[in-house]
């Protein structure tokens, strides 16, 4: 099974050679494969605070670890913001089912390896940022919880 550096490895060289409206078109096309919230998370929605506020786009994070000790990231992502979701749906899938440690060592540098921090603006950028900060934060949570 492919690292999180592997799986993020691979979708990075997808978008390397593309212009600015393809890499946005590729985003909205990860989009289509971010689940949506089962009926348990939204019950969890309404009951926890799990949006990251400094998004403008309203999206909702859950980084949890099943009892193996595999990494999970479940979202919700509003369905406006396609580029933003596809990015949360690229994280979600580049963590799944990873060792917790690994999952959490998340970079910093993603957007600007995909060529994407130009491509849709500061704001949007530093909010993509802060997911993402978000997500390896909570894993690291878990992963310093976790039995060893």
């Amino acid at each position: 099974m492919p690292s999180v550096q592997e799986r993020l490895d691979s979708v990075i060289a997808e978008f390397a050679d593309l212009d600015g409206r393809e890499k946005l078109q590729l985003l909205v096309d990860f989009a289509k494969g971010l689940p949506p919230l089962t009926a348990e998370y939204q019950a969890r929605k309404a009951a926890e605070d799990r949006r990251v506020h400094e998004c403008q786009t309203p999206v909702f994070l859950w980084m949890e670890a099943d009892d193996d000790g595999k990494a999970r990231l479940v979202a919700e992502v509003a369905p406006e913001a396609p580029t933003v979701k596809g990015f949360v749906a690229i994280l979600a899938e580049a963590v799944a089912g990873r060792p917790l440690a690994e999952a959490a060592a998340l970079g910093d540098d993603i957007l600007e390896r995909m060529g994407l921090a130009d491509v849709l603006g500061m704001m949007r950028a530093r909010g993509l940022h802060t997911i993402t900060s978000r997500v390896r934060k909570g894993l690291l949570e878990h992963a310093a919880s976790a039995p060893s």
